[in-house]
């Protein structure tokens, strides 16, 4: 237990939006910590302006935007930066809604697709109370590289994943549609789309050749952890296609607003695979600023 609070600790005190404000960020996990044990329901916390996060004890990733402002700092600052009003985004392996609502204070029409029913639920509280019903369409599915059904963990948070051969303790059976169809029905080609469906992303891209031929498409941020290797998905050869499709992996510094190109996909967490450099850096350059607990992102 002590070995995971100081891993905690540590990871905020050296979070990119923390750095100069160390204590603040103490202060935002204590008192969470206090708020938690005496709430008797979720906690309506700030997210980025003028969005709200609604966050419950056990939601790993959502109380991480609470010690660090932007849990994933410059693949979140990305999607902030990059989107344009009226633009579409798709968010794939939503959970709660954090870079849906991203999107959305961007001005973005987004579909938001999110298996798990429990994580669903908490989605869709979070668009409810965003006012967001016109702009947010959820998908309480999975995707995959044809419709059908599959067995989907129900009980690890942000860890939930397509349920591996008996591993049936937990699991749920859940509708599966294909990415095409799914992007198909906002009517426009999403400009950016976000994939995190641990280890099933070679299923995901599997259903999408049409939506990534489209030279629309901007940007992928997709995460290549090796995952994937539960399922026998080799992640070198899915970064092999995006390269083959004309996306280049790339590194964002969100605090300095500059795009770099990679060698190679970050094989630590995500990877921003980018098309059309030129249009992003432009995009990037541009963007207003956004404020997440009162500082300018």
């Amino acid at each position: 237990m002590l070995g995971s609070l100081s891993r905690t600790l540590s990871h905020i005190l050296k979070h990119p939006f923390n750095r100069g404000r160390e204590g603040e960020a103490l202060l935002r996990y204590l008192r969470w910590q206090f708020a938690s044990r005496l709430a008797t329901g979720p906690i309506l916390v700030d997210f980025v302006a003028p969005m709200k996060l609604c966050v419950t004890p056990g939601m790993t990733g959502a109380t991480l935007n609470i010690y660090t402002g932007l849990a994933e700092f410059d693949d979140m600052a990305f999607v902030l930066h990059a989107l344009r009003p009226g633009d579409a985004f798709l968010d794939v392996g939503a959970n709660v809604g954090a870079y849906s609502l991203l999107a959305a204070a961007a001005g973005a029409r987004v579909i938001a697709v999110e298996p798990a029913p429990a994580a669903c639920r908490w989605l869709a509280l979070n668009v409810r109370v965003n006012d967001l019903g016109a702009r947010v369409e959820i998908v309480p599915a999975a995707l995959g590289r044809a419709a059908g059904s599959v067995r989907f963990t129900a009980g690890q948070d942000t860890l939930n994943h397509v349920a591996e051969a008996g591993e049936t303790a937990d699991a749920v059976t859940v509708p599966v549609e294909r990415l095409d169809d799914v992007a198909a029905r906002g009517g426009d080609v999403p400009r950016i789309i976000k994939i995190d469906v641990e280890g099933y992303e070679t299923e995901v891209l599997a259903g999408a050749d049409r939506t990534l031929a489209s030279p629309d498409l901007l940007a992928v941020i997709l995460e290549l952890n090796g995952s994937g290797a539960r399922y026998g998905f080799d992640d070198a050869a899915l970064g092999a296609r995006m390269s083959g499709l004309g996306f280049r992996p790339c590194r964002y510094d969100a605090a300095a607003r500059v795009l770099s190109p990679l060698d190679q996909p970050n094989a630590a967490q995500n990877t921003l695979f980018v098309r059309d450099r030129a249009e992003v850096e432009r995009r990037l350059a541009r963007a207003p600023r956004f404020r997440v607990q009162g500082r300018e992102v």
